[in-house]
C-alpha cells in the first residue's frame, strides 16, 4: 500500500491512497487546510485537495462538487481547478472555499463531507475512467458568546458602550468649499460677460447681441407691419454700430472686408438689405416679409451674434 507524503508545512493534512491494479491510475489524494480550529459563525473555511493521477488522465468537470448548500450549516462558495506535471504523473489541485453558518453554543468539531472526483483517459482501445475519493475532514468551531454570562441587575450593562470617535475640524473642508465656490462665481461671471447677460448687457462691441435682444422684445407688438419695420431697424443699428458708420446695401462688400468674421452670413445679409429696400423705399411690408420673414431676421441676428462672440 502506498501513501502520499506532504512536504508542505500546514497544520492539517489528510491523505488517502489507492492500491491495486484497478485503482492504479490514481496514485494519491491529499486534503490540506490552513488550520483546523479558530472558526466562528460566518467564517470562510478553505481547503486544498491534491490528487496525483497517471499521465494522460483528465478530470471530468461534471464530477466536481457544485457550488451551493451542502448542509444547513455549510455552503460551498467557490472551487478552482489547476493542473501541473508531477514527474511521470499529473497533479490536479482543487482549491475549495466553504462558509459555515453553524451557531455553536460551545466548542464543537464539524465534519466537511467528502466527495468523489472522476478522471478519464482516451486511448486507442477506448476510454478508461478512474475515480478518486476525497475523504471527509473536520474543523473546530467556537461560539460567539458565553452560554450563561454573569448576571447583572441592569440589562443595559450587557451592552457595550459606544466607541469614541475623534472629533474632526470642519474648518479646512469649509475653507476649501468656499474657495471652490469663489472660483465658480468667477467662472460664472466670465460666462455672463461672454454671453452679455446681466449686468453685462450694455457693453461696447456686442452690437448684434443687443439687436438680438431688441428683436426678442418685439414679439408682443400688435401691429405686425410696424413690428417688422422695427425688426429691420434693429438689425440696421447692429450693422451700423459694428462698423462705426452707416452701412447701406452698396457698402456690404466693404463691410465684410473690414469684418471677415461675418463673411459666412453674406447671403442672409443680401436678403436682409433687399427686404429693407422693399419695406422702406417701396413701402410694401407684405412683399418684404415674403422676401425675408421676421423669424428669419431673428435667426440672422442670432447667427451674427454668435459670430460676434468668436470675432
Amino acid at each position: 500500500m502506498r501513501r502520499a507524503v506532504s512536504t508542505s508545512l500546514v497544520p492539517l493534512v489528510l491523505a488517502s491512497s489507492m492500491a491495486g491494479p484497478v485503482q492504479a491510475q490514481v496514485r494519491a489524494v491529499e486534503v490540506r487546510a490552513p488550520r483546523a480550529f479558530g472558526y466562528m459563525l460566518g467564517d470562510l473555511v478553505r481547503a486544498q485537495v491534491d490528487i496525483v493521477v497517471e499521465d494522460g488522465f483528465a478530470i471530468q468537470a461534471a464530477s466536481l462538487p457544485q457550488r451551493g448548500a451542502l448542509a444547513y450549516w455549510l455552503d460551498l462558495r467557490d472551487i478552482a481547478v489547476s493542473q501541473a506535471d508531477a514527474g511521470d504523473a499529473r497533479r490536479v489541485r482543487l482549491d475549495l472555499t466553504y462558509q459555515t453558518f453553524y451557531a455553536a453554543l460551545d466548542v464543537r468539531s464539524l465534519e466537511v463531507p467528502g466527495f468523489t472526483v472522476s478522471f478519464v483517459s482516451q486511448g486507442a482501445s477506448g476510454a478508461t475512467t478512474a475515480s478518486a475519493r476525497v475523504p471527509a475532514w473536520t474543523f473546530t468551531i467556537s461560539p460567539l458568546r458565553e452560554i450563561l454570562p454573569p448576571a447583572k441587575e441592569n440589562p443595559q450593562d450587557y451592552m457595550r458602550p459606544d466607541g469614541r470617535v475623534a472629533s474632526l475640524d470642519p474648518r479646512p473642508t469649509l475653507f476649501t468649499g468656499l474657495g471652490f465656490a469663489g472660483l465658480a462665481l468667477v467662472a460664472f461671471a466670465g460666462l455672463a460677460r461672454d454671453r452679455t447677460w446681466w449686468p453685462f448687457r450694455v457693453r461696447r462691441g456686442r452690437a448684434f447681441a443687443a439687436a438680438r435682444r431688441r428683436l426678442r422684445g418685439l414679439g408682443g407688438r400688435p401691429d405686425a407691419a410696424e413690428a417688422y419695420r422695427e425688426a429691420l431697424l434693429a438689425l440696421h443699428r447692429g450693422l451700423d454700430e459694428t462698423d462705426g458708420r452707416r452701412v447701406l446695401a452698396d457698402d456690404l462688400d466693404r463691410f465684410l472686408d473690414r469684418h471677415p468674421a461675418y463673411r459666412g452670413q453674406a447671403p442672409g445679409l443680401v436678403a436682409f438689405f433687399e427686404a429693407s429696400r422693399i419695406a422702406f423705399f417701396g413701402n410694401d411690408t407684405a412683399r418684404a416679409r415674403g422676401r425675408l420673414a421676421r423669424p428669419k431676421i431673428a435667426a440672422l441676428a442670432a447667427r451674427l451674434a454668435r459670430a460676434e462672440r468668436t470675432a
